[in-house]
Order: structure tokens, then sequence, then C-alpha cells
């Protein structure tokens, strides 16, 4: 006992001497830092970091001190970016100083998220990982190679919606789900109850937890990072490593599954099989492989896997409840461009403008990753006239960005026709250079994401309609509110969805017999 007394008492001075070194260091090295909230000494910002809706208070101070605003977090220098121009001017035309990631102790070293797409260091192991992704599925013209088995997938979604239209969150995760394993590890989602979309589920609520700023001390003072799981207090790295664990296990089940079908002969084509047989001979190929495969099925690149899509879908549903007009507007056009005797395919995509500015609107109107994932500087920069030094942490606020009335006219509101052209007025900016990341780190995979969300809204308008929950004779209108954290979704809310005649529902059961 009394040596854990004495191993506090030791841990609290070096603290306390660590706090005091960051803050005289700091202070000597004072420059003219972006505006921000004043902050207490020694600890900076550390009381003004939101806990909730971080975007929101962002947005306010973007709005009082401009597009470029900073905090200190215990000498840790944070800066917001607010502007459309300040991000690319910094994350895409200073790409090489901005590409980086900030290490943090608990996320990247004990969970071993470095590992990963989203959180590796910038250099060539990064550069491996997404030339593998992009080379998979880059282009357009490489995801046109899976749309037989979206197709597939969207028909077995609908079907459910047909069979139980309240469980229409879940039909979203599955489907999605379905498309990204079979694409990524050729393995075939028969229900909920998959193994891998269990692993899949506990990597993403893990990775959430791990890089939520605030939630681990150890992320303000490292040396917290070299205190043994057994010691009093440190039930935190317990569930840490618990982390890395279901890491681990996600990334290794899936890849041993498809090595074991290729040594059988039976594999199906997927993004693992085909890279494990283009081995480019390097001593981490087999490695590298399984890590950009995890990002791949995971999702947590912010896209395009299957618990963000599913996030940008369940959006879907919620504006179609509250904007009855577009969901209209968008069936007049399936029904002129499809007619009534088949369902959507990807062919049609091309003819159907207002569906598509409907899904640009989607990314645009509640985006999954309202922060995104931070960037870090390499080198010190002045930007602005303001001093921006060497391992700055870097975030975009994508909510206000995308929410910006300077960029879009009643940026609140859901309104498709502000990506058409029409009566001589051009397009509002695309929501998608915005959403999908900056520099370096764009998501290399946004294609797989514009695919899944437009096969699914396409038919699922041509079939369905979509209204508000009635209660006592009135409908009740969802409101416009998403979760908190690095990747968000509406806030639970329930709609009433039927088939929009006895002739759709036919087609549904037809199509589902008969593929």
């Amino acid at each position: 006992m009394l040596s854990s007394y004495f191993a506090l008492d030791l841990l609290a001075g070096g603290l306390a001497v660590w706090l005091v070194w960051r803050a005289i260091s700091s202070k000597s090295a004072q420059r003219h830092y972006p505006p921000g909230p004043k902050g207490l000494p020694l600890i900076g910002n550390v009381l003004d970091v939101p806990k909730s809706q971080e975007w929101e208070t962002y947005s306010r101070w973007n709005d009082l001190w401009g597009d470029v605003v900073s905090m200190n977090l215990l000498g840790q220098r944070v800066v917001i970016l607010g502007s459309v121009q300040a991000a690319f001017d910094l994350l895409d035309k200073q790409s090489l100083n901005y590409s980086d990631r900030p290490y943090l102790p608990v996320a990247c070293g004990i969970v071993g998220h470095v590992r990963t797409v989203p959180m590796v260091s910038y250099g060539e192991k990064m550069r491996k990982l997404r030339r593998m992704i992009t080379k998979a599925v880059g282009t357009r013209a490489l995801v046109d190679e899976f749309m037989p088995l979206m197709a597939a997938n969207t028909q077995n979604f609908i079907h459910g919606l047909l069979e139980n239209p309240q469980d229409f969150k879940n039909h979203i995760k599955l489907m999605t789900a379905a498309n990204i394993l079979l694409m990524s590890h050729g393995h075939q989602v028969k229900d909920a109850n998959d193994r891998f979309i269990q692993l899949t589920d506990l990597a993403i609520e893990d990775f959430s937890a791990a890089t939520t700023p605030g939630n681990f001390l150890a992320d303000v003072f490292p040396i917290l990072t070299k205190i043994p799981a057994w010691f009093p207090g440190a039930g935190w790295k317990t569930k840490a490593l618990r982390y890395r664990y279901n890491l681990d296990t996600a990334a290794t089940e899936p890849f041993e599954f498809v090595k074991n079908e290729m040594a059988k002969g039976t594999a199906l084509p997927g993004y693992v099989s085909r890279n494990l047989e283009e081995n480019d001979g390097s001593p981490d190929h087999e490695d590298s492989v399984k890590w950009s495969a995890l990002t791949f099925y995971t999702g947590m690149y912010i896209h395009p896997g299957s618990d963000t899509t599913a996030s940008s879908l369940y959006s879907f549903f919620l504006a179609m409840t509250r904007y009855p007009e577009v969901q209209r507007r968008a069936q007049q056009e399936l029904d002129a461009v499809v007619g009534g005797d088949r369902i959507p395919t990807f062919q049609d995509r091309d003819r159907l403008p207002y569906v598509n500015a409907l899904c640009s609107e989607i990314t645009r109107w509640m985006p999954v990753g309202p922060l995104g994932l931070p960037h870090a500087s390499r080198e010190d920069d002045v930007y602005k006239g303001y001093f921006i030094p060497k391992g700055t942490i870097i975030y975009v606020n994508n909510w206000k960005l995308l929410h910006d009335p300077e960029t879009y006219h009643d940026p609140l509101e859901f309104k498709p026709e502000r990506f058409l052209v029409t009566d001589g007025k051009e397009p509002e900016y695309n929501p998608n250079k915005i959403a999908f990341g900056y520099g370096r780190r764009v998501c290399p995979g946004m294609q797989v994401a514009e695919a899944t969300i437009f096969i699914c809204v396409a038919t699922t308008l041509a079939l369905f309609d979509i209204a508000p929950t009635m209660k006592n004779g009135k409908p009740v209108i969802p409101p416009f509110r998403q979760t908190s954290g690095i990747i968000t979704q509406p806030e639970p809310f329930t709609c009433e969805i039927k088939p929009r005649s006895e002739k759709a529902a036919a087609l549904i059961q037809h199509t589902v017999e008969h593929r």
C-alpha cells in the first residue's frame, strides 16, 4: 500500500513539473497565435472544450474571432478552421505540411490505430495504404465492377422495408455492411448476427471512444501511458487494452478467413484476395493488405465504410420525413425516367439529375463527420499573420462550412435544387469537396459511398412513400438534430414507410424471387 502511495506522489509531482515546464516553454516561445477564448493559467482552454455538439460551439467561435481560431490545451495548440478558403489554403495548397495526423497516446499507441489508414503518420506507409485502396475503388469505373452486388443487396434492403418497415435503420445497416464486406473480403453476409458485422461494430465504437477529445487524460499527460493496468485508478488502461484486442481481432479474423478460402480455392473476388495474389514482394505486404482492408470495411476513414454510409442513408429517411415536396419531385423524375415496371439501376444515374442532387444534399445537410479527423502541422507556419507551430492539431469545422449562408442559401433547409443549373443560375458549391476530406488525406473511397447512396435513394423513392408517424391524428415531425462524436447520425426518430402502390409491392416481390 505504501508503495502505491509513493508511486502516486511521484506521479503527481512529475505531472506538476511537466505542467510548469509546458507553461514556461509556451510563454517563452509566445507568438501571435490565432485568436480564441482566453483560457486560464497552466491549463489554458481545457474548460472551454465543449462536451457535445462541438461544431456548434466552434461555429460561434468562428463567428466571433474569424475563420482561423485557436485554443491552448495544456500547451498543445489546437486550430479550428471555419471557412472553405482557410481549409484549402492550408490543407490543400500546403498539403505537404498539413497531411500528418496528431499522435494520440491512447488511440495510436496503446490501442494501435497508428496502423490504420485514418491515423497512420504521413509518409511512405500512408501513401502505400492509400494507393492500395485507390487502385481498387478510386474511380467510378473501378466501382462499376461492384455494382451488380450493390444492386443485389439493395434488393434485399427493399424487401426488408416491405416486410418490416419500422426496422428500417437495421435494414440500412445490414445492406451497407453486406456491400462493403463482399467488396473487401469476398464475404457474403446472411443476417445481422454476422460475426464480421459484430467485429465492425466494436471497432467503430471503440475508435470513436478512443479518439474523442477528453476521454483519456493520458492524451494530455502521455506519461500516464507508462502506468500498468493493475495500478490503482488505471481502469482506463484496461479499457484501452480491450480496444486493442477488439481492433486486432477485427483486422485479423476476416483477413485469415480470406486466406483460408484462397487455400481451398473457394475465395470470392475481393479487395483482400486480389491484393494477396498481386504480392509486391515487400516484407510488410500482407500486413498492409490486412490493415488497409480493415479501414475499407469498418469505415473509420469517415467514408466509405458501412457505418458511415449507413448514417448518410439514415439522414435520407429523416429528410424525406421532413420534406415531402422534395420526395414528390424526386419520384416524379424517377417515374418519367424509369417508369413503374422495373426498379432503378446504375445505368439510370446520369439521367436523374434531381435524384443526384438530392444525394449531394444528404451529404451537406447532415454531415457524417462534422469535424472530420484532425490534421497536424509538420513544421512551423504563418497564415494570415498568425503563427501555427509545428505539431499544431488542425480541425476543419465541416458543419459550419456546409451550413455557411455565404455559400449555401437557406443552409438549414433541405434543398436539392441548389445543386442544379436553373435559369442561368450556377449550382452551389459541391459539398463532396468538403465532406470527403482535404489534401493528401482526401477519402480514397468516396466513389463507393456515392454509388451506395445513389442506388439506395433511387430504389427506395421509386417504390416507397416515406411520411411522418401520426399521433392523435397529427403528423409527428422529427427534429433536425444529430448525435455527438467523431461519426454522427440523426438522433433516433420514427417514420411511416409504405409501398407507393400494389404494383410497387408486387414488383419488389417479383424482383427478389427472380433474381
